[in-house]
């Protein structure tokens, strides 16, 4: 038996999003959900008291940096990455994949596996399927993913073709060397890159591995908006209805939305905290960098419709302020903002769904919202 299963509660009408429940060793998970990425075993300027604050149900953690510091061994010694971190709640590690494939000269790609050069220090580490499979067994996290080569964008379609086969060869050898099926489950990646005869034969070899959820991968590394929706709308119809289906890296607000519309369980992204400890608030209208000048005297909060900690006690020409002289609780204060604000805006959108109204409440949701703007004049 695996140790994750799924459930799909409800189906819309005029889409394919849909309701489910992700049901794991550390808890159950409403979907769609958003995960705040946690790379280095933690989720970056936020405490897990603020994650739970937030509502989030489920957190990712980064196999390659975790592997590089402080080790996978010690991990395992402490516990597991639960006790680690000290986060109760469900866990999902990715493969390294994607951090390993990004270092461009830095690797050598065989059958076997990647030779890499650590970004740290530079010396040399050779991931193998086997090798993850190892790593991520001794962090324990609920979900894992296979190791999977995620390529670059450019790409010409016979070295998309002979990695996406690379991948599914690395899956069967994931599958063979995963030393914790009762306890954790593992799911296929698809690739293909921009090609929709590649992906459809990616997820024809994924799926006829029996695994208890299967992501869609090598998305937004590059490709135009445009091509990206291309390849979901390709490929998540054609994944199984009765499994999760994961759009791995996706977060601006427009493609959670086009994600859902398309299928897609669950989603993952740095948007939130990569943004929040740079200044940039994230709200219904768009993007507000609360750290300039237009917020000197600006005293209302970021977004006044919002709930969160720094919404209900500072203001914008505070919060600016803590920016101007250098202060660390200014990225604090907007990462919780932002982890908030996109874990409220999927529970809106599944209350959408759950009433039959995803497509009004989208649009509405769109007109409203400005995604290639920032926010930064007083209303």
């Amino acid at each position: 038996m695996s140790p994750i299963t799924f459930k799909v509660l409800k189906k819309n009408k005029d889409s394919r999003a849909r309701l489910g429940r992700l049901t794991t060793p550390h808890g159950e998970v409403d979907t769609p959900i958003f995960m705040p990425v946690g790379t280095q075993a933690t989720v970056k300027a936020i405490s897990s008291k603020d994650l739970l604050a937030s509502h989030a149900q489920i957190i990712l953690a980064n196999t390659y940096h975790l592997y590089l510091r402080p080790g996978h061994e010690l991990i395992e010694k402490a516990g597991g990455l639960h006790a680690f971190m000290g986060w109760r709640r469900p866990i999902l590690t990715d493969s390294g994949g994607f951090q390993v494939f990004s270092l461009a000269g830095l690797n050598k790609i065989t059958e076997d596996g990647v030779r890499f050069q650590s970004h740290i220090d530079g010396s040399y580490h050779f991931f193998t399927p086997e090798k993850v499979m190892e790593i991520e067994n001794s962090l324990g996290p609920d979900i894992i993913m296979a190791f999977d080569e995620c390529t670059p964008y450019p790409c010409e379609f016979d070295y998309a073709r002979r990695s996406m086969e690379r991948t599914s060869r690395w899956l069967e050898r994931c599958i063979a060397t995963h030393q914790r099926p009762d306890e954790q489950g593992l799911f296929g990646i698809v690739q293909g890159s921009v090609y929709p005869e590649l992906r459809a034969r990616s997820v024809e070899l994924t799926l006829s591995r029996d695994l208890p959820g299967y992501a869609v991968g090598g998305l937004s590394v590059g490709e135009p908006k445009e091509q990206m929706y291309e390849m979901m709308t390709a490929t998540l119809p054609l994944m199984p209805e009765e499994k999760p289906r994961y759009l791995m890296g996706i977060g601006y607000p427009e493609d959670l939305i086009q994600g859902v519309k398309l299928g897609a369980d669950m989603f993952d992204c740095v948007i939130p905290t990569r943004y929040g400890r740079t200044g940039t608030a994230w709200t219904r209208f768009g993007k507000l960098t609360v750290k300039n000048a237009t917020y000197a005297e600006d005293f209302r909060p970021i977004d006044d419709q919002c709930s969160c900690y720094s919404c209900r006690n500072f203001t914008r020409a505070y919060i600016r302020h803590l920016f101007q002289v250098g202060e660390i609780l200014a990225p604090h204060l907007t990462t919780i903002h932002n982890v908030h604000f996109f874990l409220s805006f999927m529970t809106d959108m599944r209350q959408a769904i759950a009433e039959e109204r995803f497509i009004e409440w989208s649009q509405d949701f769109l007109k409203n919202y400005q995604p290639q703007s920032n926010l930064n004049k007083p209303e």
